[in-house]
C-alpha cells in the first residue's frame, strides 16, 4: 500500500514536469483562465518594459538638458564680454573704424 501513494508522487511529478497535466480532463475546463492569466502577465509585462523605457528617455533628456543650460550661460557670458564698448572699439578698429570724438546726435522727426 505504501508503493502507491509514492508511485502516485511519481507519476503527478512526472506529469507536472512533462507538462501532461494540462490536457487531463480536470486542467481542460480551466485553459480559459488560464489563457487570460497569460495573456494579463504579458501586459503586464509591456507596460513595465514601457514604463522603463520613458524613464531611460526622460534621464537621457534630463542630461541633454543640463548640457544645453551650460551651454547657454557660456554662450551668454562671452557674448557679455564681446560686447562691451571696450572689445567693440578693439575690433571696430581691426577693420579701420575710429571711434568718433563727439557722440552721435539724435534727429527726431515729426510726422
Amino acid at each position: 500500500m505504501e508503493d502507491k501513494p509514492a508511485n502516485k508522487r511519481n507519476n503527478t511529478l512526472g506529469s507536472l514536469i512533462t507538462g501532461s497535466f494540462l490536457v487531463s480532463r480536470q486542467w481542460v475546463r480551466n485553459w480559459p483562465f488560464i489563457i487570460y492569466l497569460s495573456l494579463l502577465a504579458l501586459v503586464m509585462i509591456s507596460s513595465s518594459h514601457s514604463a522603463d523605457r520613458k524613464v531611460h528617455h526622460i534621464a537621457d533628456l534630463r542630461s541633454q538638458m543640463k548640457e544645453l543650460s551650460s551651454e547657454y550661460i557660456d554662450t551668454r557670458s562671452r557674448l557679455m564680454v564681446e560686447s562691451m564698448e571696450s572689445k567693440v572699439v578693439e575690433k571696430a578698429s581691426e577693420i579701420g573704424l575710429v571711434k568718433p570724438a563727439k557722440p552721435p546726435v539724435i534727429i527726431k522727426a515729426d510726422n
